[in-house]
């Protein structure tokens, strides 16, 4: 059967990078929702894997974007329904969102590349289990708090939460694995305003060009879509 995948795309320079050679070697089926150009969503959701993706916006920002609204109706219902949903960075807001979780502005910014951890974990719980340690890209200036029953998955020496998972196929990331050295450029030319000198959490675009671990953040990130994509193995 096919896999059918739905990506809620807000930035035209946010798309999912390394997942879409990952997805098209699997023959999966993509539709894509620009809510940055027609917000309008699907009245149901029969996608197999839902992907939100990140953005410059806040969840936040409902009165001068009102179609956030509608989508965090639409990813509750897809959680709900017991599909698969993977939030990335924004995308992971929008769940923490939806699942009545608050998002707040981070202490620091964090731009570019950053250690992450794994929290520990009880041996035998059925849940995601990341690197004791290991590099991500970030670009993001708030965070997520967990949503009640969530089980946290990793943090950061700069942002606590950086990972949970709810129920057996959600999972919210605040750091980006999609991340190839053209979607990091894409980045850097679309928010560049936010590449601020002199903050010690914020790399200039030399540094993320010079830093990137594309290859690891690549396996780590198909490691995540095969969780999702097919529970239990």
């Amino acid at each position: 059967m096919t896999i059918r995948i739905h990506v809620l795309q807000h930035e035209p320079f946010e798309g999912i990078g390394g997942m879409a050679p990952r997805l098209a070697a699997l023959g999966a089926e993509i539709r894509t929702t620009r809510l940055y150009e027609d917000p309008a969503l699907p009245a149901s959701n029969d996608a197999d894997l839902v992907i939100a993706m990140g953005g410059s916006m806040s969840v936040n920002d409902e009165a001068q974007l009102p179609w956030l609204r509608a989508e965090k109706r639409f990813l509750r219902a897809a959680i709900d329904g017991g599909g698969a949903v993977l939030g990335i960075c924004l995308g992971a807001q929008l769940i923490a969102d939806a699942l009545g979780a608050r998002v707040t502005r981070n202490p620091v910014p964090e731009i570019g590349w950053f250690p992450v951890e794994a929290v520990p974990l009880p041996a035998g719980r059925d849940v995601f289990r990341f690197p004791d340690r290991f590099w991500a890209f970030h670009w993001h200036g708030e965070t997520f708090a967990l949503p009640t029953g969530a089980i946290h998955l990793a943090r950061s020496a700069h942002c606590a939460h950086q990972a949970f998972q709810f129920g057996a196929r959600v999972i919210g990331l605040q750091f980006h694995l999609e991340t190839t050295p053209g979607s990091a450029q894409a980045l850097i030319e679309g928010c560049a305003d936010e590449l601020i000198p002199g903050v010690p959490t914020i790399q200039s675009a030399e540094a993320i060009h010079a830093s990137g671990r594309y290859e690891e953040i690549d396996a780590l990130m198909g490691a995540v879509l095969a969780y999702l994509l097919h529970p239990g193995r």
